[in-house]
């Protein structure tokens, strides 16, 4: 029962702010959202590498989960930006493509686990597709009415909270063998799903008028 749930609840829990939140907020927001993702984002990933990992392995040690490269890029990217450190163009194009590189390279390695994956895990796909967007949903509510937000901040909350898992789900449950065919399953089910769930979220959030 443990392992379905180390292997269930971390795709639920981590959403894919990054290669989808970010871009769609911004599309559909405009550029004034876009501080609102980047702050969503960087919190989530600093929780999936540090809850999300002791999740999978509680043995794991706060050391090694501080040594990890998310870590470091969070405070090195918050220090330069508080500290106003000026980058050459050089270091900023390098680093920008190193970026772009990412998100392709977890949509292979998705798509590679895709040629074995076994279907007869739709069940929980399905479970996870649903499950997703609902809970996310049911607990950025009460967020919304406690916290004093501007509208803009309201809309990319309700936008985040009904974004399907992250490809990173599958490549962490693949690096540490959490049943990474069944992540890979509620990783892809989940995304086809946001095709439906997205726009209404969307369609919901313009109309309620918080822009």
């Amino acid at each position: 029962r443990d392992r379905n749930l180390r292997t269930f609840l971390p795709p639920m829990m981590f959403n894919n702010s990054g290669n989808m939140g970010i871009p769609l907020l911004v599309l559909a927001f405009g550029e004034a959202a876009l501080p609102a993702a980047i702050v969503l984002f960087i919190v989530e990933m600093l929780l999936h590498f540090s809850v999300g990992l002791y999740m999978l392995d509680p043995h794991t040690s706060v050391l090694q989960r501080l040594r990890l490269p998310i870590v470091f890029a969070s405070i090195a990217g918050l220090a330069v930006n508080l500290g106003g450190v000026p980058l050459p163009d050089w270091l900023l194009q390098t680093m920008n493509m190193l970026g772009e590189i990412c998100i392709p390279l977890m949509l292979f390695t998705l798509g590679v686990r895709m040629l074995d994956i076994d279907f007869s895990d739709w069940k929980l796909g399905m479970l996870g597709a649903i499950a997703c967007p609902v809970s996310g949903l049911i607990l950025a509510w009460p967020m919304i009415f406690l916290l004093d937000l501007p509208g803009i901040q309201v809309a990319a909350l309700w936008v985040f909270a009904a974004l399907p898992p992250a490809v990173l789900n599958y490549m962490v449950a693949e690096q540490y063998q959490q049943e990474p065919h069944k992540v890979a399953s509620l990783v892809l089910l989940s995304n086809l799903g946001s095709l439906i769930v997205m726009p209404i979220v969307l369609g919901l959030v313009f109309s309620a008028g918080y822009l």
